[in-house]
């Protein structure tokens, strides 16, 4: 997907041919019958006050047929184009996803950073469901102008006079809404918007820290701020709510005096006129899906300016020639560089807060702020992109992400085709097979969100299993050992030694803790000043 990816043109693109005239099908009908219905109870009325022989002249089996039919025929036509347009718009909105969720995954990680899980939530969850209306939006327009035809249509039957106010009063209705939309609900909307987003925001960022929440007695708290934030949400939609009441009061007001203004002027008789005022209701009421998409106009306007700023992420860096398993790795500049050849092992230390962990993602493509000289067979790493670097390393975060899933949906994340018997073997270097073995479904255990079923020191386990299943030429482990005994980190390190060896991995290790400092051959240091 393409920076100027048209988000509109995609959204919309599936307003199908069948939906569109079911829509005009059920349009006329429904003008239709209540025209048809209108004259035909004027009709009966009339020939009732005009006594026995008027009654016994008056047909009354044709227009009850045509009623019937009529009614038959808009329901039926009705729901094929209920069915239809919101298949397609469905489909569209599917496919409309994934394609954004693409340019997201394509998108520099730099610029990732800055969109928290909420706010992309909010982005592909309700800015999407936003777009529905374009994706109807053809249907609505074509059952409409269908509608507003037919009445004009039946409104000539009362006289030009009243075709001609008819159609006055239609364009009336369909102008006042295009220009009133944008200026009452333009600033509701996007109020809305704005304020549904930082909830959603808000939401997964006090989500993630429930635990820690209640155990500081912050759980109370953190409910008033985001009740407060729900209830701006609130707010804003009964703003949207009023002037979308205010716009309907309009539209109704029009509709009656147009109605009422063909009814003084027409001359035809009395069962006419009264096929033409109703035909002329009917008119207006299929004109409503336009107006809908007039009054959502804003609602749709405010989506597709934040998803626009999705298409127009800058992508990372275009794939290059992938990067040699040999490739040398160098550490620094001048007197304090280090360079490192394939199966080296080297630690980076430092203070607290001097960019160890920064460090070890930008050698995996994560960042680029760093302030320290990367370079690989000589080249900076901003002459390399993150797919060439993944290519070299696999890495173990600090932060141990994994997927809500079972422990092998998580494993599978390193490569495709992995082996149950390379899962085991992985879990058996990270101490954690005898546990994964216990559980009830074994590999197929569900994990639960961001792997709930496991304590710490297990999720990091489970990370390091992930990371070695992905053989890359180096692995990169940030505070491995963290949360674990001081028993269960000596059988790690004993493990992972092996597994180096055997392999030929390179290791770069970031750890507080010095049980695992004899891992490492070589050591980097960091300090304050090397910050920017």
């Amino acid at each position: 997907m393409s920076a100027d990816l048209p988000i509109a043109q995609l959204a919309g693109r599936k307003a199908g041919f069948a939906a569109g005239l079911a829509g005009a099908l059920a349009a006329q009908a429904g003008v239709g019958l209540l025209a048809v219905s209108g004259w035909f109870l004027t009709g009966a009325a009339l020939a009732g006050a005009g006594g026995i022989a008027a009654v016994q002249a008056f047909n009354y089996l044709l227009p009850s047929a045509s009623i019937r039919g009529l009614a038959i025929t808009r329901t039926l036509a009705r729901y094929f184009e209920r069915l239809l347009s919101h298949r397609d718009a469905l489909n569209s909105l599917a496919d409309l996803r994934p394609r954004l969720f693409s340019r997201l995954a394509a998108a520099d990680m730099a610029e990732m950073a800055k969109r928290g899980s909420g706010t992309i939530a909010a982005h592909l969850g309700s800015d999407v469901e936003a777009l529905e209306d374009l994706a109807i939006r053809r249907v609505s327009i074509t059952s409409g102008t269908a509608g507003a035809v037919a009445g004009l249509v039946a409104a000539l039957l009362a006289g030009p006079l009243a075709a001609v106010i008819l159609g006055i009063g239609l364009a009336t209705s369909v102008l006042a809404t295009r220009a009133l939309a944008p200026r009452w609900l333009g600033q509701p909307w996007q109020d809305h918007g704005a304020a549904l987003e930082r909830l959603k925001a808000l939401y997964a960022e006090y989500a993630g820290a429930s635990v820690e929440l209640a155990l500081y007695g912050q759980a109370e708290r953190v409910s008033a701020l985001l009740g407060a934030e729900g209830a701006k949400v609130d707010q804003a939609r009964s703003s949207v709510v009023r002037a979308e009441g205010q716009l309907q009061a309009v539209q109704l007001t029009i509709a009656s005096c147009t109605v009422a203004l063909m009814l003084a002027t027409s001359t035809a008789p009395l069962a006419l006129q009264a096929l033409a005022a109703l035909a002329g209701a009917a008119a207006f009421e299929a004109l409503g899906g336009v107006s809908h998409s007039l009054l959502q106009r804003a609602r749709v306007d405010a989506a597709l300016a934040r998803l626009s700023q999705i298409a127009r992420m800058p992508e990372r860096m275009a794939d290059g020639s992938p990067l040699r398993p040999t490739s040398a790795i160098t550490l620094g500049e001048g007197a304090q560089a280090i360079t490192l050849q394939p199966g080296d092992r080297v630690r980076i230390s430092g203070p607290s807060g001097s960019g160890k962990t920064r460090l070890v993602q930008a050698l995996c493509g994560l960042c680029h702020d760093v302030s320290q000289v990367v370079l690989i067979d000589g080249k900076s790493m901003e002459s390399h992109n993150v797919n060439q670097l993944r290519g070299l390393f696999a890495m173990s975060a600090q932060d141990a992400p994994l997927l809500a899933g079972t422990v092998a949906d998580n494993l599978r994340l390193a490569r495709p085709g992995v082996s149950e018997a390379e899962m085991w073997t992985a879990l058996q270097v990270a101490c954690l097979a005898d546990t994964i073995h216990a559980m009830p479904a074994a590999l197929e255990t569900w994990l639960g969100p961001d792997g709930a079923r496991l304590s710490g020191g297990q999720r990091k386990r489970l990370s390091l299993a992930r990371a070695l299943l992905a053989g890359k030429p180096w692995l990169v482990l940030d505070e491995p050992s963290e949360g674990l005994d001081l028993e269960t980190e000596s059988e790690v390190a004993k493990a992972l030694d092996t597994w180096l060896r055997e392999t030929g991995t390179g290791l770069v290790l970031v750890n507080h803790r010095p049980g695992l400092d004899w891992l490492s051959e070589r050591v980097y240091a960091l300090n304050d000043s090397q910050l920017r």
